[in-house]
């Protein structure tokens, strides 16, 4: 058996999956299976979702945080409306989108997750620094909204840059590891960033550092 085919079958198990369960996307295996083994998310969270279409995560982070838990969401796509999330459509690159999700948020955040990720150009470097700087602004928007101890999940394109920027992750955070879950395809450079137990600065974030 070729690796590409044994790729693929994997790929085709977890769309099947995503279609039986009624998931909008087969990432939302990733998700589930991070918090499955880092404990991500308690009932009655307040969670925000950057770059959350086609709704896939916040699928999961909605039935992870229950009823009292509050979930909401935002992407330059539509996301077609989710029962009890709340999302808005916008660049998360601009202060003004930030703002409006802040605004939605209505408070502080127990949970970060982010699944952004960059149009893929060909050049693999270049890929990998456009995905070190949406992880950046994640990362500022995360120092900006939750909650002490609180928690971030985010996708990055593994690469040179990734070094440095994990060393500024764990200046914020108690706890930092990677993981690649069952559910990434075996050929994938992402990887996700698993922080917990967020410090919050002693000085407050400027906004402009999103």
């Amino acid at each position: 058996m070729s690796d590409r085919w044994l790729a693929e079958r994997k790929r085709e198990h977890y769309y099947r999956l995503a279609k039986k369960l009624n998931y909008r996307s087969r990432a939302s295996f990733k998700l589930a299976q991070i918090d499955e083994k880092f404990h991500i998310f308690r009932e009655g969270d307040a969670v925000t979702d950057l770059g959350a279409a086609p709704g896939g995560w916040l699928q999961i982070a909605k039935e992870r945080v229950g009823e009292t838990g509050k979930v909401v969401g935002v992407d330059l796509q539509k996301i077609e409306p989710l029962e009890g999330v709340q999302t808005i459509r916008g660049d998360m690159l601009k202060p003004e989108t930030a703002e409006k999700l802040k605004e939605l948020l209505g408070g502080k955040a127990d949970v970060v997750i982010s699944d952004m990720s960059p149009n893929i150009s060909g050049s693999y470097c270049m890929d990998h620094a456009r995905s070190v700087e949406l992880c950046t602004y994640a990362l500022n928007f995360a120092r900006q909204v939750l909650k002490p101890k609180g928690n971030l999940v985010m996708k990055i394109f593994e690469g040179d840059m990734m070094k440095g920027f994990l060393n500024d992750v764990r200046s914020s955070f108690q706890n930092v590891k990677l993981h690649s879950p069952k559910a990434s395809r075996d050929s994938s450079s992402e990887i996700y960033i698993i922080a917990k137990g967020f410090i919050p600065p002693k000085e407050p974030v400027p906004e402009e550092e999103q």
